[in-house]
Order: structure tokens, then C-alpha cells, then sequence
């Protein structure tokens, strides 16, 4: 293949394809946006974040994208962005659910309010849910879609995140694999992201410390070093996820966390090894 050919192909991953993405004014859903719409797709940015919205709109242009207002909480709210989504460019063909809180005034489970508790589940589960069902209602008579959702490294691993949090982000990988096994037979393919710590706008306020910090408490903490994650690197885990590439990749949670859940650190013996 030509190099220009090659460029091509590779700029339109998802072209002609329509995205709806919560959580998309800012962290990684802003950071999948422009991606997808820089890889050919039209964007539907779905959040409670007017402001921020309207900047990544103006960002990737008005032509390749929108913004609705969606509290992922409400059930009214996901419905129309999903509809709006289809009203603007007559289909759907890629849900990713990403919208998410993390509320932490204690992490101790005696101290932990009822009503935090319900509010993280609400967001992180819950909307994803909303997402899901509401996606479905539009990609089952289309026969094909692609459902992603933002699950997290502490699905994988205890201990890694407040009870609530964690609690919901399993939540997420259980739904995306009961979801898939239903929406199969309509060619529709659900998976799910579970990243390691990124500087997100949420982490950085979760830390009380700048993205920096955020970064170098992360990278003193990973098992894969030379290298730091970023948004970028979830946002493409979303990009082969929601295309073709991952054509015959359903019902998987996809972790991004440089095989940090896959180690022990009371035991090291491979630390500081030499080849």
C-alpha cells in the first residue's frame, strides 16, 4: 500500500460513523472526541459541563460535532441524547459510556455516607446502564453498534479505590459482559476500558495535587516504567475498540494499566533485575 494510502486508512478508522460520548467535556471523554472525530466520526458530546462542552465543540468544529445536555443519572436526559444524537445525523453506531464521579470524604466503610455511596453507584453504574439501554433501543433494529464503557484498574485489583467507587466499576465490567452475551445476536458489541491512574481533571481533584504530581505518584506506583499513561492512550484503547479493528471483540474489559493488576508488590523478586 502507498503511503498516502496507508495515511488515508489509517485517518478513517471511523469514518461515516456517529459517536455519543458522556463525560465528553473534559478528561477522557474531551480527549476520545477529538479523536474519533479526527479518525472521520461525528461526535455527540453529552454532559453537564455546558461550558467546557461548547469549547470542545469549537475545537473540533461544528460540523463534526454537538453538544446535549445529559445528567447521566436521569433517565429522561439519556434518552434524548440518544435520540438528539440520531435526530442530527440519523443513526448511532457508538456509544462509549464515560461519564463518572468519584466522591471520597472518608475511605473507611464505618464512615461512609449512604447518600455518597448512592451518588457514585448512580453515576459510574447506573448511567452506564441508562447508556446501554438507551443505545440498544437504537442499534438493535439498525442490527450493529458499539457499546464502550469506562470501567477502572480497581475492578481488577482490591484495595486500589474507595468502596464506592470500586463497588461501581465492577458493576460496569458485570454489565458489559451480561450485556454483551444479550446484544450478540444483533451485532452489536459491548466491551469496557479498565485503565490504570491517569491525570484526569477527576483524578487531580480526587489527589488535591496538580496533573504532575498525579503523574509521578502513578509512575512510582507502575510496574511498566519508561513510560507514562495518558489520556491519549485510553482514548485510543477506545478508538480500536469502537472500530473494525475489534470487529469480532465483544463482551471484553479491556485493561490499559501496564500489567500492574497482574502483580503482587509484597513479593519482588524481579525488582531492580538485570539482563
Amino acid at each position: 500500500m502507498a503511503a498516502s494510502s496507508l495515511t488515508r486508512a489509517i485517518a478513517e478508522r471511523l469514518e461515516g460513523k456517529v459517536a455519543l460520548i458522556t463525560g465528553g467535556a473534559s478528561g477522557i471523554g474531551e480527549c476520545t472526541a477529538k479523536l474519533f472525530a479526527n479518525h472521520g466520526a461525528k461526535v455527540a458530546i453529552a454532559d453537564i459541563q455546558d461550558e467546557r462542552a461548547h469549547s470542545v465543540v469549537d475545537a473540533i468544529g461544528q460540523a463534526r460535532s454537538t453538544f446535549i445536555h445529559c445528567d447521566v443519572t436521569n433517565e429522561d436526559h439519556v434518552r434524548n441524547a440518544v435520540d438528539a444524537t440520531v435526530s442530527k445525523y440519523n443513526k448511532l453506531d457508538i456509544m462509549f459510556n464515560n461519564a463518572g464521579v468519584c466522591i471520597v470524604p472518608t475511605p473507611r466503610i464505618v464512615e461512609t455516607k449512604k447518600s455518597d455511596f448512592e451518588r457514585v453507584l448512580n453515576v459510574n453504574t447506573t448511567g452506564v446502564f441508562l447508556g446501554m439501554k438507551h443505545a440498544a433501543r437504537v442499534m438493535i433494529p439498525a442490527r450493529t453498534g458499539a457499546i464502550i464503557s469506562s470501567s477502572s484498574m480497581a475492578a481488577e485489583l482490591a484495595g486500589c479505590g474507595p468502596h464506592a467507587y470500586t463497588c461501581s466499576k465492577c458493576g460496569v465490567v458485570g454489565l458489559t459482559k451480561n450485556v454483551a452475551v444479550e446484544l450478540g445476536q444483533f451485532g452489536i458489541r459491548v466491551n469496557c476500558i479498565s485503565p490504570y491512574g491517569a491525570a484526569t481533571p477527576m483524578a487531580t481533584e480526587f489527589m488535591g495535587v496538580g496533573a504532575e504530581e498525579v503523574e509521578q505518584f502513578f509512575y512510582s506506583k507502575a510496574n511498566l516504567k519508561g513510560t507514562v499513561l495518558k489520556v491519549d492512550d485510553i482514548a485510543n484503547a477506545a478508538l480500536f475498540l469502537a472500530s473494525d479493528d475489534a470487529k469480532y471483540v465483544s463482551g471484553q474489559n479491556l485493561v490499559v494499566d501496564g500489567g500492574f493488576s497482574i502483580t503482587n508488590a509484597a513479593f519482588q523478586m524481579f525488582e531492580n533485575a538485570e539482563t
